[in-house]
């Protein structure tokens, strides 16, 4: 059940036995609350007397005079000073009492007053309160016994006014701590995403967008070892543009950086998600292939071809492509790598697109 739906004694959990004990603590039994209610219809004669007193103090203090504002709040104060006033007297003092007194907390909390301005005003009300028993109550001993009953009542009603201070601030630490735990919580999730985008950069070509030399070699050892491990093929594809220095000797390196930016592109557009496209370094790239054979991994090279001549007529690619297990995976990923190097270095004698194996 959410807050708003619970009276102030059921989110403090006072119930009638917590009552009774507190008023035990305090010494304030049925005899003396029903002499203090005897003294009500004194009271109620000198209820303006005493409220008018009380409201001419209270705006002399800076704070309180500040708090208070203006005439209209002041006229609602006045109205609900004349009420507890009373209820000190009403010979009630059940839950419901209890209730009206932990809200008097609350709302003191809610506007600001500081306990020690609460405290002062409960001493200042005591104060005038006393002076009117003295004047209306001839009985000496009638009249210490209402004091004496009428000061416990007061230190009940306090010790609930701060139990409903102490409560608000404590859902306040409560508050700010939920809000420290979820903006720390956010933080860290923003700093593993930014991790985890740092790191992705970290991996990555700058310029073609595919992983880099680095990458490859960390792909490479840990594929060759799911394919040892799965029994099956693994197959890389290694290639670079022929005479790449001419295009930047002749055309200039922004039309070379816009070839490698190109590759990149037709790789990513014409590999399986599973298949790792790398850039080796200069103009030489990685196709990593898990789970692929020779033929498909020479289908993979015609594809790119296909794509590269549709944007690059007058350029051309070589490719080599070697083949690691299902019968020997005893080779090293730097070994294999070799291998497709020179495979694709025969492939230039064949002169432009061509596909060594």
């Amino acid at each position: 059940m959410r807050r708003t739906q619970q009276t102030l004694l059921e989110q403090m959990q006072l119930g009638d036995i917590e009552i009774a004990r507190r008023k035990q603590l305090l010494g304030l039994d049925e005899d003396g609350l029903h002499l203090l209610s005897s003294q009500r219809a004194l009271i109620e004669d000198n209820i303006d007397i005493i409220v008018d007193e009380f409201y001419e103090k209270q705006t002399e203090i800076d704070e309180i005079s500040l708090l208070i504002g203006d005439a209209d709040t002041l006229k609602r104060l006045r109205s609900a000073q004349r009420i507890y006033v009373l209820n000190l007297f009403s010979g009630r003092f059940d839950s419901e009492y209890v209730n009206n007194r932990l809200r008097i907390g609350m709302v003191h909390k809610r506007i600001g007053v500081e306990p020690k301005l609460y405290l002062s005003a409960v001493w200042s009300l005591k104060e005038i309160i006393i002076r009117t028993l003295f004047r209306v109550i001839e009985d000496k001993q009638v009249l210490e016994d209402v004091i004496t009953v009428l000061d416990k009542l007061l230190y009940f009603d306090t010790t609930l006014v701060f139990d409903t201070y102490i409560d608000s601030l404590v859902g306040e630490i409560e508050n700010a701590k939920r809000r420290t735990e979820q903006y720390a919580s956010s933080l860290e999730q923003k700093v593993a995403e930014r991790t985890s985008q740092l790191e992705k950069l970290a991996q990555m070509d700058s310029l073609t967008n595919i992983y880099n030399q680095r990458s490859m070699h960390d792909f490479l050892k840990r594929e060759l070892a799911l394919a040892k491990r799965h029994e099956s093929k693994l197959s890389i594809i290694y290639f670079d543009v022929d005479n790449f220095k001419a295009i930047n000797d002749k055309q200039g390196h922004l039309k070379g950086d816009e070839v490698l930016k190109t590759i990149g592109l037709i790789l990513l557009k014409n590999t399986r998600d599973t298949d790792i496209p790398c850039r080796h370094g200069g103009d030489e790239f990685c196709l990593i292939l898990p789970d692929c054979d020779l033929d498909s991994a020479k289908a993979i090279c015609k594809k790119i071809i296909k794509d590269f001549k549709t944007r690059y007529s007058a350029f051309s690619l070589s490719f080599g492509v070697a083949q690691a297990g299902p019968d020997n995976y005893d080779i090293e990923g730097q070994d294999l790598i070799r291998e497709a190097d020179q495979r694709m270095y025969k492939a230039k004698d064949i002169k432009g697109n061509a596909i060594g194996s």
